[in-house]
């Protein structure tokens, strides 16, 4: 597949469109009133560029996830994306997701908990210190980056929610919204987005909720405001612009397990073993931006590299039927 080249600006310099256009809407608002050339001047010093940057800025702590990878560029993390509710072309979605509305958005917490709710996602993201994480993502396509995520751990916000010690499996929900949307269930994916994890999995420390990367905001792209991160898992597990999150006691139907079971498996981990169907996963091309115009290939590692942390969650299964 040819790679588009990504624009010279990189990606950090690029306000998000709802972020700019509420600041103009309050920078018109505050110019009628002020009603002169020198409240302009002074206007156009308070909405600089710097305050747009700052709106999209995270404030992290670090963390002792991190690896000796060569990390993806931005520009490439923001511009090669999946996500097919804004297009089914990898560079599509950076193109079209400027139509997500991230702000306000609320997410609903509901099934087997103590108290079903509905939490602000900035309640959410103020909830717990925001980790910087760099993670390996690996997409079944046979791609895959290195990419800083921002987040903390899921279960923490699993904690907080009190589930049910009758919720053996929790399930994501994404947003369907066609008005923001504009290529919704036309890859001939039936909306709403849903995946889904195995409590214990959903538990583990490596699984992340996730509200940026490389310190900023999510982009709409990559799945903004809020999405989830299962490194050891194929990228599809991870489910993006999350709307609910259900506690249920039963293995959830998910989005690409209900659209071919024999291709996608409900667990999904990496596994250089079994093969797509149509492609081998025993190799993949790692675009970190060291390879030129041609990705270098690397072997796929099981559970991504991260079979010393996840590994015992699967002790006596067949990960050949269980793939």
């Amino acid at each position: 597949m040819l790679i588009r080249k990504s624009s010279d600006i990189v990606s950090s310099e690029i306000t998000p469109r709802a972020t700019y256009e509420a600041f103009q809407a309050n920078r018109r608002r505050f110019l009628a009133g002020m009603g002169s050339i020198g409240a302009a001047a002074v206007a156009s010093s308070i909405f600089s560029r710097d305050a747009f940057a700052a709106a999209t800025k995270l404030k992290t702590v670090p963390s002792p996830y991190r690896l000796s990878d060569t990390v993806t560029p931005e520009a490439k993390a923001q511009s090669y994306n999946n996500f097919y509710e804004f297009g089914t072309d990898k560079s599509e979605p950076a193109k079209n997701a400027h139509t997500l509305r991230t702000r306000p958005w609320t997410v609903k917490v509901e099934g087997l908990v103590a108290k079903p709710q509905t939490i602000d996602i900035d309640t959410i993201m103020k909830y717990r210190p925001i980790e910087d994480r760099t993670y390996r993502f690996r997409c079944v396509e046979a791609w895959s980056m290195v990419i800083p995520w921002n987040g903390y751990p899921l279960a923490e916000f699993i904690k907080w929610v009190q589930p049910l010690t009758s919720a053996k499996f929790v399930q994501f929900i994404s947003l369907a919204d066609r008005s923001q949307m504009p290529e919704l269930g036309s890859s001939g994916i039936n909306p709403p987005y849903s995946e889904g994890l195995r409590m214990d999995e959903a538990m583990n420390p490596l699984a992340l909720l996730t509200f940026g990367s490389y310190g900023e905001t999510l982009a709409n792209q990559q799945g903004a405001p809020i999405r989830v991160i299962v490194p050891w898992k194929y990228g599809f597990k991870s489910a993006k612009s999350i709307v609910r999150i259900e506690f249920v006691d039963k293995m959830p139907h998910t989005t690409w397990n209900d659209l071919s079971a024999s291709e996608y498996g409900f667990y999904s981990n990496v596994n250089p073993t079994v093969d797509h169907p149509r492609w081998s996963q025993a190799h993949e091309r790692r675009l970190d931006g060291t390879g030129g115009i041609f990705p270098k290939t690397i072997p796929t590692l099981p559970f991504n590299g991260y079979a010393n942390q996840v590994a015992g969650m699967y002790a006596g299964m067949d990960l050949r039927k269980n793939f």
